[in-house]
This record gives structure tokens, sequence and C-alpha cells, in this order.
């Protein structure tokens, strides 16, 4: 089976259902544990200092133990929890979507590995939107106003 199969929705589905009932099972056990994610897909709330963010590598480790395995919360879409970054110690929510999640970790076993992306969200525009993305019809539509 080539791996584009693997990423498409239904397959997605399936790990993102997997990826959370573990998250779910080690939290229901008190189990610290960590997660290898995509960066690009994590958001931080507030934004990382720029040279913090340039430090972490496109596939980052965090680890949810203390006071970030306490400030976490599994919704259906998403992992998040708090964490502090860098020498300074720099608070930020951390949001990452469950697909974003490659691994988990207990202690330093792997006990799931995820091979598909995240899904990608399609923007709809009502036609008048997607008129007036294109700045040269913009510009006529106001000609014609005038």
């Amino acid at each position: 089976m080539p791996l584009d199969n693997l990423r498409q929705a239904p397959f997605q589905d399936i790990m993102e259902e997997h990826i959370f009932r573990t998250i779910e099972f080690l939290f229901e056990s008190n189990q610290e544990f960590g997660v290898a994610c995509e960066v690009a897909h994590v958001e931080f709330e507030p934004t990382l200092p720029i040279e913090i963010l340039k430090s972490l590598p496109e596939v980052t480790l965090f680890m949810l133990a203390n006071y970030s395995f306490e400030s976490a919360n599994l919704e259906v879409d998403k992992l998040q929890f708090e964490a502090g970054f860098g020498s300074e110690n720099f608070g930020a929510l951390v949001q990452i979507p469950i697909l974003a999640i490659k691994q988990i970790f207990v202690g330093e076993y792997p006990i799931l590995i995820n091979i598909t992306s995240p899904k990608e969200t399609i923007q709809e525009l009502d036609s008048m939107s997607a008129l007036l993305n294109n700045p040269k019809n913009a510009r006529l539509l106001q000609r014609k106003k005038s």
C-alpha cells in the first residue's frame, strides 16, 4: 500500500482516534509522557519570541511532566498545555493538533508512531470575496462605483 493512501481522510480519522485514545489513557493513568510533533502546526499563546521559535527543530519533543502535565487538556482535535521556553522560561500555552503529533513516548519508549499529517483545511469563499481577492477585480469594481 503506497504511503499516499495513508495520508487520506479515512486513515487520518483512524490515527486521530488512536492518538486521542492513547493520550486519554495516559491522562487517566496519571502517566507523564512526551510528544514529538511538527512544530509548523503548533500554536503558541502568546507567540514565542523569534529567537526561541527559530531554535525549535522541525519536529520538537515536548515532555508533559510536572506543571505541563498538570495544565494539559485534551480536546477532540488538539492537545494543549502550558510550558516554559528558553533560559528565561518564557511561558506559553502550547496547542498541538492531534494529527501533528508524530510520536508519543513514555520514558524513553515510543508507544505510538503516526505517519499521517494534519488534515488540510479548505477555506470556502463566496463569489464576491473570490472576486475581491484579486486586486485587478477590486480596482474594476471601484471604478464602476465612481
